[in-house]
């Protein structure tokens, strides 16, 4: 697959007066409700970077926001500079849109809004109400509204990342070399939009690669290993070129769990320059992991395909999901005990709650059975709020999502099982990626400070965890005065109503 690129067009510039300037941003809400941005999470978003390769350089002016890394947007004459925005974002995040809306279009009533990603994917009809281009369809599609929106001289006669556009002090260099999930998994937003798995031609993806500069490279593919051996291979055998070279200094990658049920697949990555690979583990519990119709996971134990991969020299990452829901919370918590008293594995990247996702097969299934709360906000689908009927008592639920993201109560033995991890593989691996897997210990228990060491000290409002009465982030109080017919941008989008019924914010796009 090669991104589509329209005809070319004359190399003439546009004059000045024509140029058309255009900002694309990345919208996000932290579920911790900071404002100062995360520049050392892993990975960062890279929409707006790919998006740009839309716009051709001689006729636009192109400026990027990302508000995962830099925080919130608050400059109101940026906002009021261009002549098209164009935002992305997660699903949590779809508010933060609509908010960036309305400020646009109260500055300048001619901006054009175009809006696209898994949430405007998942609710097509509310999104048409308040953006003037809502794209259902890959970031290709942006060539299309372009050229409907200004004409074809402002497209791109090839549609390539813009890594010039981002900040000169990242050491990380990410790069797509292919894009979906040839499985199914009932929580994921790839299994609601029903796209098939799809590659990137190999000389494209090394032109990505080269344009980042000599950096550790980070693949933001949603599966890199898939379903096509032959291109697997043909991808290790670029990037072991390019790693023998030094032209790369390593990369990492998120595979599934199908890649450990060949053995040989380590030495590969390892001796193409792989120094690290992510990988849902989501549970060590086999039933649960059937319910989610994970069945890659499966194929071989968790904890021995962690250990394989480890003593290959690979550093391996990966996040757990809880769902009160449908486990006790004594299960949970039993499964929490196991993590934190295997110094064999890493530390997870992060835990967090099972998140029912706009369209997705588990997000039905909650629905049908009735497991979602009262007054459920968009906002509130964060993986650190409650926003299902637990099995235990809300209360217990409530104080166990609480406490959960920095495994308050075991962070002793998180410290034991680091150590313990370093004393094991010290010799094995790099102090490099040594390093890292002592940071998944951090990230756990100090994850502000790990991540976003700027908000230390910075004000943030009291959590409640508890959907619909969980405090609403400081960007719903609009921050400049806007038109009155904007004002309800800044309420938030609902799920369910009082009963726990879809809500009429969402029934349009949701009602089976």
């Amino acid at each position: 697959m090669q991104p589509t690129s329209p005809a070319p067009t004359a190399a003439v510039a546009v004059p000045r007066t024509a140029r058309k300037r255009v900002l694309i941003v990345n919208v996000f809400f932290d579920e911790y409700r900071r404002t100062t941005g995360s520049p050392y999470r892993v990975p960062q978003a890279m929409a707006p970077c790919f998006l740009a390769g839309a716009f051709s350089a001689r006729a636009c002016d192109v400026r990027i926001y990302n508000e995962q890394y830099s925080g919130v947007l608050r400059d109101a004459d940026l906002l009021a500079w261009p002549d098209m925005l164009v935002l992305t974002g997660l699903t949590s995040a779809y508010d933060r849109m609509l908010h960036l809306t309305a400020y646009a279009r109260s500055l300048n009533p001619r901006v054009v809004v175009v809006a696209g990603g898994p949430g405007v994917r998942a609710m097509p009809g509310r999104s048409r109400r308040f953006f003037d281009y809502a794209c259902m369809g890959d970031i290709e599609e942006l060539q299309s509204v372009v050229r409907e929106a200004f004409g074809a001289a402002y497209v791109a006669d090839e549609d390539f990342p813009r890594y010039d556009l981002l900040e000169g002090r990242r050491i990380l260099g990410y790069v797509e070399s292919s894009r979906n999930c040839n499985f199914s998994c009932s929580f994921c937003s790839l299994t609601a939009e029903g796209r098939g798995y799809a590659k990137y031609d190999l000389d494209y993806i090394e032109r990505q690669i080269l344009a980042t500069g000599k950096k550790q490279i980070v693949f933001i593919d949603n599966n890199f290993y898939g379903n096509d051996r032959r291109f697997f291979l043909a991808r290790l055998d670029l990037l072991g070129a390019l790693y023998r070279e030094r032209r790369i200094k390593g990369w990492s990658a998120l595979v599934t769990g199908d890649f450990f049920g060949k053995t040989e697949n380590l030495e590969l990555v390892r001796e193409a320059g792989c120094k690290a690979l992510f990988s849902g583990i989501e549970s060590f519990d086999t039933e649960t992991l059937l319910s989610y119709n994970k069945r890659q996971n499966t194929l071989v134990p968790q904890v021995e395909m962690i250990r394989n991969c480890l003593e290959a020299g690979i550093i391996f990452a990966y996040g757990v999901m809880l769902d009160p829901a449908t486990r006790r919370l004594a299960d949970l918590r039993r499964e929490i005990e196991f993590i934190v008293g295997t110094p064999e594995i890493t530390m997870p990247a992060y835990f967090t709650l099972v998140i029912p996702l706009l369209g997705t097969p588990y997000f039905r299934d909650c629905l049908n059975k009735g497991l979602l709360l009262p007054n459920v906000r968009l906002r509130d689908l964060d993986g650190v709020t409650v926003a299902m009927h637990p099995r235990d008592p809300l209360d217990d639920v409530v104080r166990f999502a609480r406490d959960l993201p920095s495994l308050r109560g075991y962070r002793g033995r998180v410290m034991r099982q680091v150590m313990g991890f370093l004393a094991h593989y010290r010799g094995r691996l790099t102090p490099l990626q040594l390093y890292s897997a002592v940071l998944n210990g951090a990230l756990i228990c100090m994850e502000t400070f790990a991540t976003s060491p700027g908000s230390i000290g910075s004000k943030r409002p009291r959590q409640t965890y508890l959907a619909g009465t969980e405090a609403l982030d400081p960007q719903y109080t609009p921050m400049i005065r806007v038109a009155a017919a904007f004002e309800g941008h800044f309420r938030p989008t609902m799920v369910t109503d009082e009963s726990g019924a879809l809500a009429d914010d969402v029934a349009e796009d949701l009602s089976v």
